[in-house]
């Protein structure tokens, strides 16, 4: 509280917020159950509070001095497939929807509205949450799809006005996209390309111009990790092209910012740094303060230094790499623990291409374990190893780099 300046009212306010975002719901904590906190009186929260806590204070429950119930000691798994109590508190919130959309009405179809979208997007929240504590694991992959065919199957099972029946389309394609996400982001590509074809299909029927721009621009990102490099330039174009970037300066940077790494990844220098300032320019021109989807709460200055550090790499520029990486990592949200160990991973590239093998390999070290078993993660930490081997193969700092890898995997 101290470190975040607010009062015990403040935070209880701050946590219902949060917990309006991942379940639809506007929480119920209050500034008596704080003070409870802090007095020790109750030793573990409820599972919601605990997830707001995280995303607000940027801290576990348990770095934030809370005892966990069943764990007595010894340290909390760090993922959702080894923590049982994340992993209940996300099955509940993300199959909560399931429940109520398969309900019956023998009276005839009931009328969907605005509340079943709001319950939706809760739902949605809370998957882009843990994909930015955890990154695209197989788990929130299937969480996602099931929520895309249940939300498909409540648009077969009821009644609606054509702008609900659109919006529910737009939420149906930004679950199929958030699975196509994190098979991406694990690696699983093959199946990344079902998730595509049916967010196009999905996104075309809502006719939402934010939708689109999201399933393209990822699907950027899926044709670069296929090596199908002029796909992903098209795909950025046409993210780009949505009609969401010219009302919204923040998806332009975004959309700009992955075209620079397009660019870059062609070894066209000259457009890339050109689209890099291009993004930066339209970033300085968006309102920080408007309400946008879930899904771009992660896009701030600390990711288009992210991106610009994809860009750098690329090119072989790697002391404006190296800068760049920095950077990220000074602002870059305590909560998006997948984003830090990508830019670690980053940075260590960036040192080893300017020579710096020691810096390189304690900062290649200092990914977590668990991220370093991520699909993208590992794949540029392979990346730095062929790289270290190639440069440096008989150093002692190549030996303990081969100790740490074997350690980890």
């Amino acid at each position: 509280m101290a470190e975040h300046k607010v009062t015990t009212n403040e935070l209880a306010e701050r946590l219902n917020s949060a917990i309006a975002e991942f379940t639809g719901s506007y929480g119920t904590c209050t500034e008596r159950g704080v003070f409870r906190w802090l007095s020790g009186e109750i030793a573990w929260p409820h599972a919601r509070q605990r997830i707001a806590l995280e995303r607000v204070t940027g801290h576990t429950p348990v770095q934030l001095g809370f005892q966990p119930r069943g764990h007595p000691t010894g340290p909390i798994p760090a993922s959702p497939e080894e923590d049982p109590l994340y992993r209940r508190a996300f099955l509940t919130a993300a199959t909560a929807a399931g429940a109520s959309l398969a309900a019956p009405n023998a009276a005839g179809p009931r009328r969907l509205g605005s509340a079943d979208v709001d319950r939706l997007n809760g739902k949605l929240a809370a998957l882009v949450a843990m994909d930015d504590r955890y990154g695209g694991t197989l788990d929130l992959e299937r969480h996602a799809a099931a929520l895309a065919r249940e939300t498909l199957s409540l648009q077969q099972s009821g009644a609606a006005s054509s702008r609900i029946r659109s919006e529910l389309y737009a939420v149906a394609a930004a679950f199929a996209t958030s699975a196509m996400w994190a098979a991406i982001d694990g690696r699983r590509l093959d199946v990344a390309q079902d998730h595509l074809n049916q967010a196009v299909t999905l996104s075309g029927l809502a006719g939402d111009s934010a939708v689109q721009f999201r399933v393209w621009g990822h699907a950027s990102a899926l044709y670069y990790q296929l090596g199908r490099h002029t796909d992903a330039m098209a795909a950025s174009e046409v993210s780009r092209a949505t009609a969401i970037t010219r009302r919204d300066p923040l998806f332009a940077s975004l959309a700009l910012a992955r075209l620079a790494v397009d660019h870059a990844d062609s070894g066209d220098a000259k457009a890339a740094l050109r689209t890099l300032d291009q993004a930066q320019e339209a970033f300085d021109r968006a309102d920080q303060s408007l309400r946008r989807p879930a899904w771009m709460r992660f896009f701030d200055q600390a990711e288009l230094d992210n991106l610009a550090t994809f860009a750098y790499l690329s090119l072989g520029q790697w002391v404006e790499a190296e800068h760049r990486a920095h950077r990220c990592l000074t602002r870059l949200r305590p909560d998006l623990e997948r984003n830090r160990a990508l830019t670690h991973a980053n940075l260590a590239l960036a040192q080893l291409g300017q020579g710096d093998i020691e810096p390189a390999v304690a900062t290649a070290q200092a990914v977590p374990a668990e991220m370093a078993r991520q699909g993208r993660v590992r794949k540029i930490l392979g990346d730095f190893t062929h790289r270290l081997n190639a440069m440096a193969s008989d150093t002692r700092e190549a030996h303990d780099w081969l100790d740490h890898r074997t350690a980890i995997a």
